[in-house]
């Protein structure tokens, strides 16, 4: 369906990729991967048409209907939410209003009556007379109730737009899906029905996502943006971080002979491969290891901080207890007591439910009643969703992380800022100035230095890159001290948590057992919907 010939992008002498080719073919998934600045936004830009390559072209195969997310959440500020989702078939859209204007003519005459049968003709063939049904399914998916369809969008909160924007890229069922962080801002259910509706569509979807579940749930090809170049790989993400971990390793055993190595790279796609017969993604779509290259493994020139908890002493064998906590409206007689090395995902339907508790435990907010009991032996560090306020100043890094330190030596902080991937002058930087994701790099480093054996993680993930997301994600699997952490990263939570505890505002859920065991159990799903019963929120 797309076609890209010898495209190249450069921005004065910087060159961004160079001699790109590539095709897109429909009945498949395509996740855009690479570092942070690789190219990946403005890739899809020039796939999409917003912006002109340095040389090379795009081609799209004639007739084809491209939907691409809107990431300007006013632009529809002013139409009701129903008729927004539909404005993603412009062209069934547009007839719509045409026909709508022709009878509403005081003068509508015969001619007018032929011209508004041939846009009903048209109209009819586009499966106009579905489309307020389909918009509508869409919206309930997406977790926009009916009493708000009519509503205008600017009185929508900002989450719910992103929903609203998502279901107009997907209306109409496009020939071609073109999806720029969808999974942002959506909750986990969300994101499941997002998922399952991907798997299900039949044409063309490219993707740039950090949600690495979501990418191995619907990819069936990863395209690299790595060394300047585009490459292109049968598989889903996790195949290709596996892949070219293992290609590294390789490289850097030269010794092995070459025998030896393509066997190991056999193997491994063997035992990937048998996997990938075993999900439901080979089922609803192609097989993804087919037309596998083992010449095209190579390994990535991505760095991956080094996120190292260490405690400075052992917990004893209490941590925390929880008794009868109380914060009308977000939560009510919260009681609960964790154990020694617990793994626990915290989840409320309303993170800001969640946020406040860990602002309790933390000491920032005061609860109306309960008491909270902490070990004596525990030393617990926080990291908390929202991080503007320790990076109001303008500190170089150096400066900036020396305030939480024991040791003032600058070779001793800029260590814990290097493990951060901040070397040379950029420990120097100013701490204002720093993007979302080097804010939560600084708090990582913070927290690393304080030598926690517990750990209070609200929302660690966010603003982070798939790097830096897959070395937390290792080091926590790892980590023998207790955490409490929230997360919208299904795959972060599954392989984590050994417990989840929900809590709502009319009560709590406490199961140990893994994310997935808790999202399946059919004897939870009735008592996890009278926690929310009667009480709305802000999301």
């Amino acid at each position: 369906m797309i076609t890209v010939n010898d495209l190249s992008i450069r921005f004065g002498k910087r060159v961004l990729f160079d001699e790109v080719n590539l095709k897109f073919n429909t009945n498949n998934c395509y996740g855009i991967i690479g570092a942070n600045g690789a190219g990946k936004s403005t890739f899809l830009k020039v796939l999409t048409g917003e912006m002109e390559s340095t040389s090379g072209h795009v081609s799209i195969e004639r007739g084809k209907r491209m939907a691409v997310l809107s990431q300007d959440h006013f632009k529809y500020d002013n139409h009701p939410v129903l008729h927004t989702v539909m404005m993603g078939h412009k062209e069934m859209y547009g007839i719509m209003l045409a026909k709508d204007e022709l009878y509403a003519k005081p003068d509508f005459n015969e001619e007018d009556g032929i011209k508004a049968s041939e846009l009903e003709e048209k109209f009819s063939e586009m499966n106009g007379w579905m489309a307020e049904s389909e918009a509508g399914e869409l919206l309930g998916g997406l977790g926009i109730t009916e009493d708000k369809h009519h509503m205008l969008m600017k009185d929508l909160s900002g989450n719910e737009k992103v929903r609203v924007l998502i279901a107009q890229t997907l209306f109409g069922n496009p020939d071609i899906l073109v999806m720029d962080e969808p999974t942002n801002d959506l909750d986990i259910e969300t994101v499941a029905w997002l998922e399952n509706f991907i798997l299900n569509f039949p044409n063309l979807v490219i993707v740039v996502s950090h949600d690495r579940h979501f990418l191995d749930s619907v990819c069936t090809q990863v395209v690299d943006i790595d060394f300047n170049k585009i490459s292109q790989f049968g598989g889903n993400y996790t195949f290709w971080y596996e892949s070219s971990q293992l290609a590294l390793r390789q490289q850097q055993n030269q010794n092995k002979k070459a025998e030896e190595r393509k066997k190991e790279l056999q193997d491994f796609i063997a035992r990937f491969s048998a996997n990938v017969k075993k999900s439901k993604q080979a089922t609803s779509r192609k097989k993804m290891l087919e037309n596998l290259n083992l010449d095209e493994i190579k390994p990535s020139s991505r760095k991956y901080p080094a996120i190292i908890f260490v405690q400075e002493r052992e917990a004893g064998d209490q941590i925390l207890n929880i008794r009868n906590l109380t914060l009308e409206p977000y939560f009510k007689n919260i009681s609960f007591s964790l154990n020694k090395g617990d793994k626990v995902f915290l989840y409320s339907k309303h993170s800001i439910i969640t946020t406040k508790f860990y602002q309790v435990l933390n000491g920032e907010i005061k609860a109306d009643s309960g008491e909270i009991e902490w070990g004596i032996t525990i030393n617990h560090a926080y990291l908390p969703n929202h991080n503007d306020e320790y990076f109001q100043s303008n500190l170089s890094l150096v400066d900036w992380l020396r305030q939480y330190s024991e040791e003032k030596d600058e070779t001793f902080i800029r260590g814990f800022l290097g493990k951060m991937l901040f070397s040379g002058d950029e420990a120097l930087k100013q701490c204002n100035v720093l993007s979302g994701g080097e804010k939560v790099r600084c708090m990582i480093s913070k927290l690393m230095l304080a030598n926690p054996n517990m750990l209070l993680l609200d929302e660690p993930l966010n603003h982070l890159d798939l790097e830096s997301i897959t070395a937390f994600n290792n080091n926590l699997q790892d980590y023998k001290g207790t955490v409490l952490f929230t997360s919208h990263d299904h795959h972060f939570i599954q392989s984590v948590a050994d417990r989840v505890i929900e809590i709502a505002p009319n009560g709590v859920i406490d199961k140990a057992t893994d994310y997935d065991g808790y999202r399946e159990d059919p004897e939870l799903k009735e008592r996890r919907e009278e926690l929310y019963a009667g009480v709305t929120l802000e999301a």
